[in-house]
């Protein structure tokens, strides 16, 4: 991974159900001064996805408590601690934040713009495809039908006596 690592910032995984940032943060003071604890939430269930962010002011201190945290219980839980990278901004390289909402408005009509170009395509595509598939079956069709009224005499004895015995009848 190319991302820096926050050497200040722990991800603890393994929380507990019962754990909130209140128990995470006591499970954590001993080990120095801290910054910052979250537990994000699930927006479905409203409780924390059994992961947090342990955030202290000292590098040294959270290379402490990791050292001594990893692998360590808490609430029956075995505890998950490791350096947290950072969090990926949405949005591209810079991010939403970084640019008005307009921005990518000259972007996304020229996506517009070539979706429905490819659509178009795609439909006189398929038109000419069935026109061609219409044409194909329309000669085949004439083919049998011109089979059925010239007979082909010229390879058959008794097609050729047949058309022999009918001029003299008629003559």
């Amino acid at each position: 991974m190319n991302q820096q690592v926050q050497k200040n910032t722990l991800y603890v995984g393994g929380l507990a159900e019962e754990v909130n940032e209140t128990i995470l943060h006591s499970a954590f003071i001993p080990f120095g001064d801290i910054k910052d604890v979250k537990t994000p939430l699930d927006q479905a269930t409203q409780k924390h996805r059994s992961f947090g962010f342990v955030t202290f002011l000292e590098r040294e201190d959270a290379a402490a408590a990791m050292d001594n945290m990893d692998g360590a219980e808490l609430f029956g839980r075995v505890l998950t601690v490791n350096y947290a990278l950072p969090e990926k901004i949405k949005g591209g390289e810079q991010g939403w934040a970084a640019q008005p909402i307009w921005a990518d408005a000259d972007t996304w009509f020229e996506r517009q713009q070539q979706e429905e170009e490819m659509q178009r395509l795609q439909k006189e595509d398929q038109a000419s495809k069935q026109v061609a598939e219409e044409l194909h079956r329309k000669k085949l069709a004439e083919e049998r039908d011109g089979e059925k009224d010239e007979p082909d005499t010229k390879d058959d004895p008794m097609a050729i006596a047949e058309a022999e015995s009918l001029k003299q009848n008629n003559s």
